[in-house]
């Protein structure tokens, strides 16, 4: 039995035994008043409402409603035990206050979350103290009040109230979340001065601080100097160094730490799974099993999610078993986790037997099902799922217009766009990203300049997916002084490369290819790297600017000082650019010498290129790879006769007619027409009549362009 309760039986027996005025019992008045003020302590302390009434009637008998410190207790047992209304109306009755009553009152509505009632009677008290100071901040920052907390702290400081430990870290806590002191020193330096930076709670949000502002050598100077540490000190410390990358000095750190607890595990753990190490985190997870502790929540989260990532069907089953031997699996977010991670190793039907399994009642479930069935190329089914949801967020509208803008149904996707507002539903960064992808697919600059406007009257947070998506919008829509425009406001915020990819690929696709290039090295002055689509804009640039040595130059870097390997796209522009200065030689050998096989892009660039150049082996060569991955290339076929013809050999040139079994029609005169095929310009000497137009001969150019569309984040 636990104390409080032993000590509030003991009351109500020796109540029993009295009769009357205590002092007939031979108790005196002080003693009595005391055990009052204890029988209504253990009566909070157990939530005990119907003896707390009890006492509150025994009050009121004998007479003690007028002492204050039985009425403090009284308002203060019924705060604790939830029945507000009755403390706020004793509060009412008192006829004499003092600062504890004011601060008991106080603390109830802010511990019950009234803190606009509290806020209105911490103006009415006439001596503010620490406590209640204190007490209204704190109340304040864990509400995320945090700028009227610091109002508050200030206004504490300029009445000369003293702060204690709990109000510093308040402030600190406050400022980590609105900002305005850049530098953690600063409030650093005024715990020195108050003498409260040795208290571990001020000292642990001094390290949160310094590793929020990535001050991370700060951080652990600060950490070797505690002279306490609990494990939320290791922890924070712990989860700066991870989120920061720095992995070496995360393990290091976590196997100092003494009883390190299921947040230590699921922040190391957490750290290798952002950088793709799953193998690392199983193994991580498993030796916290054999230290004793489960999973919580949190880490299940991300282990799942990052099995989805890496399709690793058999380890994300194995925590699938465990979720369920957990009882995880009630909570709506895991669902649709499981949900997630079945889609995204292609296994749609387990994606949806989990969803048959879960409880409807979760939109999350349903809006993970139809993602799911958008990710596996089934943009029908996801409709039917859609249209079959009993509700609708954000989210499920985000994911079918992103469906549909991807699928390359931009119509539709506008139009369920527009559909969504007239629902009611306030879009976020995430839908405009998609909007703004279907608006680049039409190319319609209004609609574009619309978006953009849209973005800012309805304060849509601009983050650098959304920036990159509008800078995109507008170079697509042929707006290259607008892109540039949206860049230059924000391009000292943006803390990726996406945005800067975005402008790179925009300026080179239209012709700027100095701009481009100006940007690039801009990039390289800056602190963010640059990724494999960066070079994409940069050789891009390099081919409409027939920079060939620039071109050799940045795709050598790219493998020697930024450690990207090229991927077929890369090889596709290298060949496109040695191929227009006509090094045909050259441009064979880069193909033979690829890591890769070249795909129908990469031999129609270079069959283009022999063309214009004249070049007939090396034409032919292209055209017989061409034609063993793809015997229906019209585009190879044309470009293939019209290079015969160029050379005058009129029996070659029938050859490819009859393989084509179409009805060709030679121009023997010497015109020299042009006709764009992709972004590559070759001689119009044959057209083709009941054949499909040559838009299947593309380019990597083209192609750059589109890899920056819906998606930026890669």
């Amino acid at each position: 039995m636990a104390e409080s309760e032993t000590h509030l039986i003991a009351f109500f027996n020796s109540v029993r035994n009295q009769s009357g005025n205590p002092e007939l019992n031979g108790i005196r008045e002080s003693d009595y008043e005391l055990e009052l003020v204890s029988a209504l302590k253990s009566c909070s302390s157990l939530k005990a409402i119907t003896p707390g009434q009890q006492i509150h009637a025994l009050v009121l008998k004998t007479g003690h409603d007028s002492n204050i410190f039985v009425n403090n207790s009284l308002i203060s047992m019924y705060a604790k035990c939830g029945h507000m209304g009755t403390a706020e109306a004793l509060f009412g009755t008192l006829s004499r206050f003092d600062a504890v009553s004011w601060n008991i009152m106080l603390g109830a509505f802010v511990k019950s979350g009234q803190l606009d009632d509290a806020r209105q009677l911490f103006d009415k008290m006439l001596e503010k103290g620490c406590v209640a100071y204190t007490t209204m901040i704190m109340g304040l920052a864990q509400n995320g009040r945090w700028s009227e907390a610091i109002a508050l702290f200030k206004d504490m400081r300029v009445m000369g109230v003293t702060l204690n430990n709990v109000t510093m870290a308040s402030v600190i806590s406050s400022y980590i979340h609105v900002g305005g002191i850049s530098d953690a020193g600063v409030l650093h330096g005024l715990a020195i001065k108050l003498g409260l930076r040795d208290f571990v709670l001020v000292s642990t949000n001094l390290l949160h601080f310094y590793c929020v502002r990535s001050s991370l050598k700060d951080a652990r100077k600060l950490f070797n100097q505690m002279p306490e540490k609990n494990i939320v000190s290791w922890n924070v410390l712990l989860n700066g160094y991870s989120k920061a990358g720095l992995l070496d000095l995360a393990t290091d750190l976590f196997a100092k730490i003494p009883g390190k607890d299921v947040v230590s595990w699921g922040t190391i753990i957490d750290a290798y799974v952002q950088i793709g190490g799953l193998t690392e985190a199983l193994m991580l997870y498993r030796a916290m099993l054999s230290a004793g502790l489960g999973p919580n929540d949190v880490m299940i989260v991300d282990l799942v999610s990052a099995c989805g990532g890496q399709m690793a069907i058999s380890e994300g089953e194995q925590l699938h078993a465990t979720i369920v031997k957990t009882g995880f699996d009630c909570y709506d977010f895991i669902q649709s986790t499981i949900i997630h991670f079945y889609s995204a190793c292609r296994k749609i039907d387990l994606a949806c037997l989990q969803f048959e399994v879960a409880c409807k009642a979760h939109i999350a479930s349903w809006n993970a099902l139809t993602s799911g069935f958008i990710r596996n190329g089934m943009l029908g089914q996801a409709r039917q799922l859609f249209d079959r949801m009993p509700e609708r967020d954000v989210f499920s509208w985000s994911s079918i217009i992103s469906g549909y803008s991807q699928d390359g149904h931009a119509n539709v996707a506008l139009e369920l766009f527009r559909n969504m507002v007239a629902a009611g539903i306030q879009p976020n960064e995430i839908t405009m990203v998609s909007v703004l992808s279907a608006i680049a697919s039409l190319g319609v600059l209004k609609d574009a300049k619309w978006a953009d406007e849209y973005i800012k009257s309805n304060s849509i947070p601009l983050n650098d997916n959304l920036i990159a998506a509008l800078i995109d919008a507008y170079a697509k829509c042929g707006s290259i002084s607008n892109a540039l425009d949206v860049f230059s406001r924000v391009r000292d915020k943006v803390t990726t490369v996406s945005p800067w990819n975005a402008i790179i690929c925009g300026l080179a696709v239209h012709g700027h290819a100095a701009l481009s290039l100006t940007l690039f090295e801009a990039l390289g002055r800056s602190r963010i790297q640059p990724n494999s689509i960066t070079f994409i804009g940069v050789l891009t640039a390099c081919c409409h600017g027939g920079l060939v040595e620039a071109g050799e130059k940045y795709f050598k870097n790219m493998k020697n000082v930024y450690k990207i390997s090229p991927n077929i796209k890369h090889y596709g522009c290298m060949v496109d650019l040695l191929g227009r200065a006509g090094r045909l030689q050259q441009a064979e050998e880069m193909i033979r010498n690829m890591p890769m096989e070249a795909d129908v892009v990469i031999w129609g660039t270079l069959l283009a290129a022999s063309t214009t150049h004249g070049d007939v082996e090396r034409g032919e060569r292209a055209a017989e790879r061409l034609a063993s991955l793809d015997k229906s290339h019209g585009a190879s076929r044309v470009l293939l006769r019209n290079l015969f013809a160029d050379a005058g050999r009129w029996e070659d040139v029938l050859g490819v007619q009859k393989a084509t079994h179409g009805q060709v029609m030679i121009r023997t005169d010497q015109s020299i027409n042009q006709q764009s095929c992709g972004n590559v310009e070759y001689p119009t000497r044959v057209h083709l009549v009941n054949e499909e137009p040559l838009r299947h001969m593309s380019q990597p150019i083209l192609q750059s362009g589109q890899l920056i569309t819906a998606n930026h984040s890669t």
